[in-house]
């Protein structure tokens, strides 16, 4: 599944490449890639004329707000890519269920082999509403986050995003410590920690030297601080190259090119692999129907 770096990476191109576009046409060829609307038909009524504005991302959204101040809402789920071509006579990749084209020409293709992702439209709660955000979120002390939630009702309950809310360790620390839980379990609980899923929780354990069945109230001021500063870290070198994109190459950006960030992996799917600090072997358990990879002896 595309986790936070790869959706950013997305995002950024996307910013570069649509923006002020307006939308000419919408085709629907699965309804369930629209399951938040009523039909197809409702969803291409909200977006079709109406011109892109705004690129943001909470967790694993993407966050396109339009002339009208709705918001057209992205997720990849399992599988899905988000590809751009420059003419309509591009051939059309298997599994592409949703193309927007555009008055200036081109379109936005939404692939996904598992219809795991979505697309809605999400409109503004009533002047004077404000929606409920997440207990986790609640103690940043400002960013894009806080805006996000409050303008899409929808994505209220997301976590804390690592990037997007400005957090400090010690407030991090207080979400850390209110949970009696494994750390995994911690970093990839969407309502806590959103954006971060199975590759980059491993990485982030990793770096911070931490087994992924610590309990989260266990972790001493040092560690606590040491985690925070993996995960602000391993997410920003992954941004920066690109994301990661798996032997099944299921992720690949706007244009069709991988991530590099696998090539520095140091414990994901490396399993067997010597680790890069102590030479033992990296090791694979189930962990909650999770395939998790650690090193023994590095982390504890």
């Amino acid at each position: 599944m595309p986790e936070l770096p790869e959706v950013e990476t997305v995002r950024q191109q996307l910013a570069k490449d649509v923006v002020n576009r307006k939308v000419k046409a919408v085709s629907v060829d699965n309804g369930r890639m629209v399951r938040r609307h009523k039909s197809a038909k409702d969803f291409r009524t909200l977006i079709e004329g109406r011109s892109l504005k705004t690129f943001g991302r909470l967790g694993k959204y993407i966050i396109i707000g339009l002339d009208n101040g709705q918001s057209l809402v992205i997720h990849l789920g399992m599988s899905g890519q988000l590809r751009r071509a420059k003419s309509p006579k591009e051939v059309k990749e298997k599994h592409t269920h949703i193309v927007i084209s555009f008055t200036q020409g081109g379109e936005l293709r939404f692939i996904d082999p598992r219809t795991f992702g979505e697309m809605f439209i999400s409109v503004p709660l009533p002047e004077g509403e404000i929606a409920e955000i997440s207990e986790s979120s609640s103690v940043a002390m400002g960013g894009e986050g806080i805006v996000v939630r409050g303008k899409i009702h929808e994505l209220a309950k997301l976590g804390f995003d690592p990037v997007e809310d400005v957090m400090s360790w010690e407030r991090f620390a207080v979400v850390l410590r209110s949970h009696t839980m494994g750390l995994k379990s911690f970093l990839t609980d969407q309502e806590l920690v959103s954006g971060v899923g199975n590759i980059y929780a491993d990485e982030i354990l990793f770096a911070a030297g931490l087994r992924y069945d610590r309990e989260t109230d266990s972790l001493s001021t040092i560690e606590v601080r040491r985690l925070w500063r993996s995960m602000v870290e391993i997410l920003a070198e992954s941004i920066k190259h690109g994301g990661s994109t798996l032997d099944d190459e299921q992720f690949v950006d706007l244009y069709g090119k991988k991530g590099n960030y696998q090539q520095f992996h140091e414990v994901y799917a490396r399993e067997g692999e010597p680790c890069r600090r102590c030479r033992r072997p990296i090791i694979k358990v189930k962990s909650q129907s999770r395939s998790t990879f650690f090193c023994e002896h590095c982390q504890i």
